[in-house]
């Protein structure tokens, strides 16, 4: 069929035509500015009802667990920033993640290098609580993560005494072999610093006679700190 030309439409259609459109238009331009709001995190389904929605695939749904509550700070027309996020759903639902897929590093890695790192010490406390508490259930393969919550709690709480808590549960519980000697030498370190110096002596003079340490070089290394710690000691008992 042919397109018929414009002109032979009947101007009142025309007419009506154009008015409907800029009836639209304006309709459009009075509607008021639509505003983001932050939805309240929900807490996650049950870790039954999560095992029975999984139909067996348990670590896929992790991952989507996972992705669902780090996509929850970019909702349509609002990035949230980690502040405004409700802490005790987002702990839930790291725990469902993390109980779905026990080996998986990923949860501890959120809580610790992205929840953590605000600048919220109520918060940053709750992440590093729950990364401690789940260290505790499977030492030797997530003292990385509470290495690293060390760290956090030495250099952004600068609560050392949490952060020797942390190293002393590496130290005491995580002994498999292939934990590094790095991180059972936390606690010495963290004990300088508090100036507990006698307690880091002990703890390395046992290190060293334990015959951990295979490498030389940082058998070495080891007997100067403990020779240097000796000597502090020595002078804090001259000084009057």
């Amino acid at each position: 069929m042919r397109e018929r030309p414009i002109s032979s439409v009947p101007k009142p259609a025309l007419v009506l035509l154009a008015l409907a459109f800029l009836a639209q238009l304006l309709w459009h331009f009075m509607q008021p500015t639509q505003i983001a709001k932050a939805e309240n995190l929900m807490a996650p389904p049950s870790l039954a009802s999560m095992r029975l929605a999984s139909f067996g695939e348990p670590i896929a749904l992790s991952k989507v667990a996972m992705l669902y509550v780090q996509a929850f700070d970019n909702q349509a027309g609002l990035h949230l920033s980690f502040q405004q996020l409700d802490y005790t759903q987002i702990e839930a639902w790291l725990d469902r993640s993390i109980t779905l897929d026990p080996r998986s590093q990923y949860p501890l890695f959120a809580a610790s290098q992205l929840y953590g790192e605000i600048n919220n010490e109520a918060k940053q406390r709750r992440m590093l609580d729950f990364i401690y508490r789940q260290f505790l259930l499977d030492p030797n393969h997530r003292w990385k993560a509470l290495a690293h919550a060390a760290t956090l709690a030495r250099h952004r709480l600068n609560d050392l005494a949490l952060a020797q808590k942390y190293a002393q549960a590496i130290r005491l519980y995580a002994t498999a072999p292939e934990v590094p000697s790095w991180a059972k030498q936390m606690e010495i370190f963290l004990l300088e610093d508090m100036n507990e110096l006698e307690r880091a002596k002990i703890l390395l003079g046992g290190l060293l006679q334990s015959g951990q340490i295979s490498d030389p070089h940082e058998f070495k290394f080891l007997e100067q700190r403990l020779a240097a710690l000796e000597t502090s000691l020595a002078n804090k008992v001259k000084k009057p």
